[in-house]
């Protein structure tokens, strides 16, 4: 038993569908597109390798951590058969009991054929959706490769407000010619339609992706360093009026209302990764290890097939790996980091995991708060700008 964790902590569960519709230009993401998507064959291999993870984690269902949060990503999993993940969070409840709270999600795009299926998703268990609005602005969403409009966006979230109680949208900023002004009025828009729980995204340039290729030949411009800094602060002040606050880098949310499987990974707590390309982090007999599946679909079934599991090897992580993880995630929230938590958590504590003179000016600079009275170290929000940087300089 982890001296931290341990059973008293519940588990999040990530299932991974790797299928879309089609392939984004910006998305680096496990993503995959089939002219016939699989659907019955990888709905039994998640549950199969489901099984598996249950059966290696303990002999019976008490002596397995119950499960907190069941987060539905991808891909497009609302490309999944309902049934599948019906079938999916019963299992979860039978091999390892679910918390009375557990908070079951799962992403959605807002074409007509996903927001139809709502309902059924409902029904299945999931209490909270997340919609991948991404714009409201119509030549945004052409620019971006969407398969909605702005009107099935608007549409979408129109259904969800009525069928769960929690919603969360997703919006990406610093495109091609945004302005304030016109970052202004789409967030006002959305955040009058759906006030719980918004995450944000910065359009970059990842490597492999169309927009890769089109950035490189000077096909479109994106915004700079400032321009950019002034739509991510125009966010939270527009959220704000509508009672949502900024509670880690991307994410705002009123209170009580932020995603519990994400704070999970930001608080260095244990989650299971099933399906292509899913990742984890579980503690067993007091070793921490990271996990991984076999990214590529179809092979990934194949393995599922034939031994249970696709997972790679287990890599257990010593006390640095832990506490670099644990720093690089819990240094985005708003609350930062509870140092007796990461002392337990990674057997170091902060100023024996961070460059000292880094950590000094990082603290004079206003950067970084280390409360010792509340024994918390958190980023500013002046630090949580300039994260990345002052990351890589204070991480040992």
């Amino acid at each position: 038993m982890h001296p931290d964790t341990g059973r008293a902590e519940p588990l999040a569960l990530y299932v991974h569908w790797p299928f879309c519709l089609s392939k984004c230009p910006y998305c680096d993401f496990n993503s995959h597109v089939r002219d016939v998507i699989p659907r019955a064959r990888f709905g039994a291999a998640l549950r199969r390798e489901l099984a598996f993870e249950a059966a290696r984690m303990g002999d019976s269902p008490a002596e397995r951590p119950r499960i907190g949060s069941i987060f539905f990503g991808g891909g497009t999993p609302s490309l999944m058969a309902p049934e599948t993940v019906a079938g999916l969070i019963a299992d979860a409840r039978t091999l390892f009991g679910l918390t009375d709270t557990a908070e079951i999600t799962l992403e959605a795009n807002p074409t007509s054929v996903e927001t139809g299926l709502l309902r059924a998703f409902r029904d299945a268990g999931v209490n909270r959706i997340s919609v991948g609005v991404q714009s409201l602005d119509a030549e945004a969403l052409r620019f971006l490769g969407r398969e909605h409009d702005a009107g099935q966006a608007i549409a979408a979230l129109e259904t969800a407000r009525g069928l769960f109680d929690r919603i969360s949208f997703d919006l990406i900023y610093a495109r091609p010619g945004q302005d304030a002004r016109a970052w202004r009025a789409e967030l006002e828009a959305a955040l009058a339609l759906v006030s719980d729980h918004l995450s944000l995204y910065q359009l970059t340039i990842e490597p492999g992706t169309r927009f890769e290729g089109l950035y490189r030949q000077g096909r479109f411009r994106l915004p700079d360093g400032d321009d950019a800094a002034q739509l991510y602060e125009l966010t939270a002040e527009v959220a704000a009026r509508h009672g949502l606050l900024g509670y880690e880098i991307s994410n705002y949310a009123r209170p009580g209302a932020e995603s519990r499987h994400n704070l999970t990974y930001w608080r260095y707590g244990d989650y299971m990764g099933i399906g292509p390309g899913a990742h984890g982090r579980l503690t067993c007999n007091g070793v921490t290890s990271a996990t991984r599946r076999h990214r590529a679909p179809e092979p990934w079934a194949e393995r599922v097939e034939r031994t249970g599991t696709g997972a790679h090897p287990d890599e257990p992580l010593d006390n640095r790996d832990r506490a670099r993880e644990m720093l690089l995630m819990g240094l985005r929230l708003a609350e930062g980091i509870a140092t007796p938590r990461f002392a337990r958590r990674t057997g170091m504590t902060i100023t024996e995991a961070t460059d000292p003179a880094t950590m000094r000016a990082a603290v004079e600079e206003g950067y970084l708060v280390h409360d010792t009275t509340r024994q918390t170290l958190r980023a500013t929000a002046e630090g949580r700008l300039r994260l990345e940087s002052l990351l890589a300089a204070l991480v040992l």
